[in-house]
């Protein structure tokens, strides 16, 4: 009786704990995920890009898009110090790919006077460049990296500048401080500005925008919402240095007008009328008794220029003017293409956007008599290119 007994708690004891291991063992199996297919992933996907708003969208279309085609440009200057000494200044800018043979676009004042330049591609891998070509008046350069593979580039789209409306929206990538591929967002704040480059020259029609650009930025370009490149960034408007929300971008426009010239003759092929003069004013017109208020005063003709074959006259005299002398007596242009022209800056504007061989119409005056001469436009000759 006793054995039985013993047999059966024995049996009674082995079930239960078989009973609370099993227990144990369920609670802590962890419980089947389901597999996610991919209509999970794509599910996961929407309800992401979902929680964006569609400006956050675009702003991150536009960089993924773009970025890879920015550029980062190491440029080494010899500069001297005390007592004339040559030391290495090292700067930096950004630049946008232009093409899968490595040509680079970027501000000329970024690789001005560099004995050496590097780029660095957004996936860190960098490559020497050597300069193609410069155009200093309108502050451009293309540079071309050496031995970079065709399928590490993207080539940057252009867009059309001429269409841009005060208010668009517009995004900068570029690397300020040296911190690359950086994003920044503003709008079109005006258009047509003009501004004077670092070398003296006057820009035309460039684009002012509050997007943050900051020094670095120099060459990168600005974008549109379709991620095309409708201007070159290039200035700011600071008393530090730093943003303040004014910038300015070089317009597509200019780019396509002046790129091929750079990459296939290594300069811009611009003409000349091949003249000197001054500036009309009222002083300068009651002390001449010239027939106008405003126009130039042309003092010398190059020999052989536009103006010379078009038979344009310099002085003839010399005029005393407030105790100085000054040449008079030569021909006042006031007009070029019906455009008026009241000074030599009016005149390097309006043939900037003229290819030599062209025509253009001078509206001038030889003493009383007014005229108009067909002007055929040469190449600026070497010793006067910027």
């Amino acid at each position: 009786m006793t054995k039985n007994i013993l047999r059966l708690a024995c049996a009674v004891a082995l079930a239960s704990a078989a009973i609370a291991l099993l227990f144990v063992r369920r609670n802590a199996a962890p419980e089947a995920v389901p597999e996610r297919g991919p209509q999970t992933a794509r599910a996961a996907n929407d309800a992401a890009e979902a929680a964006l708003s569609p400006d956050e969208q675009v702003n991150i279309r536009v960089y993924e898009k773009v970025s890879p085609g920015v550029v980062n440009i190491t440029s080494v200057v010899v500069e001297y110090g005390f007592f004339f000494a040559p030391y290495a200044q090292e700067g930096t800018g950004s630049g946008c790919v232009l093409d899968k043979q490595g040509h680079v676009l970027t501000n000329y004042h970024v690789i001005a006077n560099a004995q050496a330049l590097e780029v660095s591609l957004p996936d860190h891998t960098k490559y020497r460049a050597k300069i193609v070509g410069t155009d200093p008046p309108n502050d451009l350069a293309v540079i071309r990296m050496v031995g970079a593979p065709p399928e590490r580039l993207h080539p940057i789209p252009l867009g059309d500048s001429s269409r841009l409306k005060v208010g668009q929206k517009v995004l900068a990538i570029g690397n300020p401080y040296r911190l690359q591929n950086t994003l920044t967002v503003g709008i079109i704040s005006s258009l047509g500005r003009t501004i004077r480059t670092d070398e003296g020259n006057l820009v035309e029609n460039v684009i002012q925008t509050d997007a943050a650009i900051n020094p670095g930025n120099s060459g990168g370009p600005l974008l549109n919402t379709a991620g095309e490149m409708i201007g070159i960034n290039t200035a700011i408007v600071s008393p530090r240095g730093g943003n303040v929300g004014i910038g300015f971008a070089i317009p597509t426009s200019t780019v396509r007008r002046v790129v091929d010239d750079l990459i296939r003759e290594g300069r811009v092929l611009r003409p000349w009328l091949g003249i000197e003069g001054y500036t009309i004013n009222d002083d300068l017109a009651a002390a001449l008794e010239l027939p106008v208020k405003r126009g130039i005063l042309v003092t010398r003709v190059y020999r052989g220029s536009s103006a010379d074959r078009a038979g344009i006259r310099g002085a003839s005299e010399i005029a005393i003017f407030y105790n100085e002398r000054i040449l008079a007596g030569g021909d006042i242009i006031t007009e070029i293409d019906g455009k008026p022209v009241a000074s030599m800056d009016d005149v390097r504007r309006i043939l900037e956007d003229k290819r030599p061989g062209q025509t253009v119409t001078v509206t001038m005056y030889r003493g009383r008599s007014r005229s108009q001469r067909s002007v055929v436009l040469t190449e600026r000759p070497g010793e006067f290119r910027f």
